[in-house]
C-alpha cells in the first residue's frame, strides 16, 4: 500500500447484477478583462482562484465585457448573474489573462473631447492603469472610471472652472489572442508557482472551497484542454472528486462546420470526449438578447441551480430543466432551424447533452455522462451524471468529516463510531430520495490487514444504489369493444 496521511475516498467499480459538503462549488477557467480593474497587479487576479457572488462583484474583481470571444469568463458572468430563469452563484474563477504579459506592443493614442468637463470613449481592451493625459495628473486634474453598462472609459475634469475642451491621452491595451490553450492547462513548479488549471489546487487553501463542477467555455473543445480538465477533477489536492462540463465545437480543426448530429457524434468519438467524469454538450444556444452561449456554461449553471435546490446533494440531473434560450445555434453562417426532442435523443444515446424545446420552455436534454453509449459497455456509475456525482459527494463528505480526526488515536470504538456516523448519513440520503434500498458501510478484515493497521491505515467500504432518473415512461393503450355492452345495461 502506498504511503497515506489523511482521510481519503475511492470510487470503486459498481456492484450490479446487470448492467457533507455544505456548498456546491462551480469553477471556471478562462480569460477575464482584469485590465479594466484598477490595481489588478496588486490584487492577485492572475492564475489565482477568485470568488464571484454577483455581477457587480464580477465587474469589481474581474471586469466585464461583451466581447466573450476575447474574454471567455464574461460568458459565465452573464449566465450566472444576468439570467432570466434566475441568477445562481457564487462561482469561482481562475483567470489566465495577464495584462503585463498579454498586451499589444504599441501604445494607443486617443483624442478626447470634453463636454461639461466630461469625455468618454469605447474600449474593452484598455489597461486602465496605463492611461495618461499629457501634462495632467490623475486624481488632481481628472478622474478615471469605467462604465461597464456601456463599455466606455469615462474621464472627468476635476477643476469646475477648467476651460479645457480637448486633450490627448495614451494607454496600453491587452491582446487576449496571445493567450493559448497551454495557458489554460498551465503548470506548477517546485517553487510554488501555479498557472492555469494547476491553480485550481489553490481553491481549497485560499477559498476553503472544494471543487465540484468545472468548465472552460471557449476552451474545452480543445482535446488537450478537455483531457486536462478531466484530470484536474480527479483527486484534486490528492483528495477531492469533481465533474467537468465541456463542449463539442461548431467547427473542426480544418474549419469545416460540425452542423449535423452525425458530425457531432463522430467528432466526440474521434477526439476521445468520453470521460465518465464529464458531460459533453452540443450545439450552442442563443438567448432573448441574441447572446450566444456554450452549452457547457448553461449546463454548469443549471447543475448548480438544481444542486442548490437539494441542499448541495447532487442527486437530480440538470436534464429537462428550463434554461435561458430561444433557439439552438450552429454558427453565424448556418441555415439550420435545429431539431426536436426525439431527434435530440440520437445525441443522448451517444452521451451528448443538448438543448430542446419542450412544454413551453427550452430545456437541457440528456442525463448521461460522456462515457455513456446506448447498449454499450460501461460501469453502471457512468450511465447517469447523478450516479457518479453522488459517489463523489460521498467520498468528499467522508474526507471532510473525518479529515480533522487524522493522527488521533483509533480504537475499536472509534472505528465503530465512524461506521455508525457514516450509516446515519447514508440513511439520511435515503430519506431525501438521493439513494434507494439499504446502503451499507463496513469495516472488513479483508480490507484491513494487520500490517496496514500497524502503519495507521484503515479502510471503510460503502455500497450504495443511486436513485435513477425517470429517463422514460411509456404507457400501453389498447382498443377494446367491451364498452358497447353499455348499450344493453339496465339499472
Amino acid at each position: 500500500m502506498a504511503y497515506k496521511h489523511g482521510a481519503y475516498g475511492q470510487i470503486n467499480e459498481s456492484k450490479v447484477a446487470d448492467a457533507t459538503q455544505t456548498d456546491v462549488v462551480a469553477a471556471y477557467i478562462g480569460t477575464a478583462p482584469i485590465n479594466l480593474v484598477r490595481g489588478y497587479a496588486d490584487a492577485d487576479l492572475v492564475n489565482m482562484p477568485i470568488k464571484i457572488t454577483n455581477m457587480s462583484d464580477a465587474q469589481a474583481k474581474a471586469g466585464y465585457s461583451d466581447d466573450w470571444e476575447s474574454f471567455t469568463l464574461c460568458e459565465a458572468f452573464a449566465e450566472h448573474f444576468d439570467n432570466t430563469v434566475g441568477n445562481v452563484g457564487p462561482i469561482y474563477i481562475v483567470n489566465v489573462l495577464d495584462p503585463d504579459t498579454h498586451r499589444a506592443a504599441d501604445t494607443t493614442t486617443v483624442s478626447l473631447t470634453f463636454s461639461s468637463l466630461r469625455a468618454e470613449f469605447e474600449s474593452s481592451d484598455i489597461i486602465l492603469d496605463t492611461f495618461a493625459i499629457a501634462d495632467m495628473t490623475e486624481d488632481v486634474d481628472y478622474s478615471l472610471t469605467y462604465n461597464f453598462a456601456k463599455g466606455t472609459v469615462v474621464v472627468k475634469l476635476l477643476d469646475s472652472e477648467s476651460t479645457v475642451t480637448s486633450a490627448t491621452a495614451t494607454y496600453n491595451t491587452v491582446d487576449a489572442s496571445q493567450v493559448d490553450y497551454s495557458d489554460i492547462i498551465g503548470s506548477s513548479t517546485d517553487e510554488g508557482v501555479y498557472t492555469g488549471l494547476a491553480a485550481m489546487s489553490l481553491l481549497y487553501q485560499y477559498q476553503n472551497a472544494i471543487l465540484n463542477i468545472l468548465a472552460a467555455p471557449g476552451w474545452s473543445h480543445i482535446p488537450a484542454v478537455y483531457k486536462a480538465l478531466c484530470s484536474t477533477v480527479q483527486k484534486l489536492n490528492g483528495h477531492w472528486d469533481g465533474f467537468v462540463n465541456a463542449d463539442i465545437p461548431l467547427k473542426d480543426d480544418d474549419g469545416n462546420a460540425i452542423n449535423t448530429i452525425a458530425k457531432a457524434i463522430a467528432w466526440k468519438e474521434e477526439h476521445g470526449y468520453t470521460s465518465e467524469y464529464s458531460k459533453v454538450y452540443w450545439p450552442k444556444v442563443v438567448d432573448g438578447d441574441g447572446r450566444v452561449y456554450h452549452l457547457s456554461t448553461v449546463g454548469q449553471a443549471t447543475m448548480l441551480r438544481v444542486d442548490q435546490s437539494h441542499d448541495a446533494v447532487p442527486f437530480e440531473s440538470p436534464s429537462n430543466k428550463e434554461i435561458m434560450a430561444t433557439k439552438q445555434y450552429f454558427g453565424a453562417d448556418s441555415k439550420s432551424n435545429g431539431f426536436d426532442q426525439q431527434t435530440g435523443n440520437d445525441l443522448n444515446e451517444q452521451g451528448i447533452t443538448t438543448a430542446v424545446y419542450w412544454a413551453g420552455n427550452w430545456v437541457l436534454w440528456g442525463p448521461h455522462t460522456a462515457a455513456y453509449t446506448y447498449n454499450g459497455s460501461m460501469d453502471a456509475h457512468a450511465i447517469f451524471d447523478v450516479n457518479l456525482r453522488m459517489l463523489e459527494y460521498i467520498t468528499n463528505s467522508f474526507q471532510q468529516d473525518h479529515g480533522t480526526e487524522i493522527d488521533s488515536p483509533m480504537t475499536p470504538q472509534d472505528k465503530d463510531t465512524i461506521l455508525n456516523y457514516e450509516k446515519e448519513k447514508l440513511d439520511t440520503l435515503c430519506g431525501i430520495g438521493a439513494l434507494i434500498g439499504t446502503p451499507t458501510v463496513e469495516f472488513l478484515e479483508s480490507d484491513n490487514a494487520t500490517s496496514d493497521m500497524v502503519n495507521g491505515d484503515f479502510v471503510w467500504r460503502i455500497s450504495v444504489t443511486n436513485t435513477p432518473p425517470f429517463k422514460s415512461g411509456t404507457v400501453h393503450v389498447a382498443y377494446t369493444d367491451d364498452g358497447f355492452e353499455s348499450f344493453f345495461e339496465t339499472e
